[in-house]
């Protein structure tokens, strides 16, 4: 797959901590939910990170499928990621499971369904959470 753009970004003490892009264009305390065993400090999580960012994508992938049948997406239409934490059933760690849903308003249900289908497709996140893509790990 050829690589149209990279994010750089870098965590340092883990779900408690500090994150960052390498442009500075995002800059997050971290904290780790009280349903997590965290203290519930003022702060953000990965989890709601990774909501945020995946119903950014999946609207950024509905306005393109919709533009390419020349429908136009409202301007309020909004995606909500629900992002779920918890133990693996095989007690090797943790997984996460997400639920989306959307809104758009002014758009018949039909073709509503249908954008949001081909959208599913076309979405990198939804990609990856579908093929559970491997991630290579290394030392540096």
């Amino acid at each position: 797959m050829p690589i149209l753009y990279t994010a750089h970004g870098h965590a340092t003490g883990g779900r408690s901590g500090h994150g960052v892009a390498n442009d500075g264009a995002l800059d997050v305390t971290l904290t780790t939910p009280k349903e997590l065993g965290g203290d519930g400090a003022e702060g953000t999580n990965p989890e709601q990170l990774f909501a945020v960012g995946y119903s950014a994508c999946f609207l950024g992938a509905l306005k393109a499928v919709a533009g390419k049948q020349k429908v136009k997406i409202p301007e309020d239409a909004k995606v909500h990621a629900d992002v779920g934490i918890g133990p693996r059933e095989d007690g090797t760690g943790f997984g996460i499971e997400v639920k989306l849903s959307v809104e758009l308003p002014g758009i018949e249900r039909e073709l509503a369904e249908q954008l949001i289908a081909a959208a599913h497709i076309v979405c990198p996140y939804s990609h990856a959470m579908r093929t559970a893509t491997e991630v290579p790990v290394t030392l540096i």
